[in-house]
């Protein structure tokens, strides 16, 4: 018999790509969501989710700490690590228990834009104050540096200099939706 492979979805906020995630792996006989974990416990996504999944809310103090953190996923049996718009650092010890199972996805084009501090909204306004005429996602391996790991895929999308960050954010959010899921999908099932 096929081994499940077993997702944690970590995620701070609203929580669109998760929902979309819990909804794109519903039938799958390969892969499943087996836990959602925030750092906040207001995030919109645990309203979202709470009926489809399994939640754990920790602490940013707890979201520090990679042993716990690890002994969270070892006791829940997952095999890989989702970030959806969760807005912590990952602990060294996670990265290394975990070296190449930590997905996350980010709103630009990377290198462009990647860093400390680049994340949501504030990436939009950095592509619309530089006039880029396009932008996208990446969706990357995680490693101990914030968006430096390896790049599993870029998808692009051109902007106006007419759009404002919310519009941007917007057109880059229909990408998300679109393409993490089946990129996450691929990268399990193929490696």
């Amino acid at each position: 018999m096929r081994k499940i492979n077993r997702i944690a979805i970590f995620a701070s906020g609203s929580g669109s790509n998760a929902v979309k995630m819990l909804e794109f792996f519903k039938n799958s006989n390969q892969i499943e969501v087996g836990l959602l974990l925030t750092n906040n416990k207001d995030a919109g996504v645990l309203e979202k989710t709470k009926d489809t999944v399994e939640q754990v809310i920790i602490t940013n103090e707890e979201a520090k700490d990679g042993d716990y953190l690890k002994s969270i996923m070892h006791n829940h049996n997952i095999d890989y690590i989702v970030l959806a718009g969760y807005l912590r650092k990952i602990p060294d010890s996670l990265i290394q228990a975990f070296p190449k199972e930590i997905i996350n996805i980010h709103p630009a084009l990377l290198p462009k834009y990647g860093g400390k501090g680049m994340y949501g909204m504030n990436v939009h306004k950095a592509v619309h104050d530089n006039k880029e005429k396009e932008t996208g996602i990446t969706i990357h391996l995680v490693n101990e540096e914030y968006d430096k790991g390896k790049v599993l895929a870029q998808y692009k999308i051109r902007v106006s200099p007419d759009d404002t960050p919310e519009e941007i954010q917007k057109k880059v959010l229909k990408i998300e939706h679109e393409y993490f899921s089946q990129v996450v999908e691929s990268y399990i099932l193929n490696g």
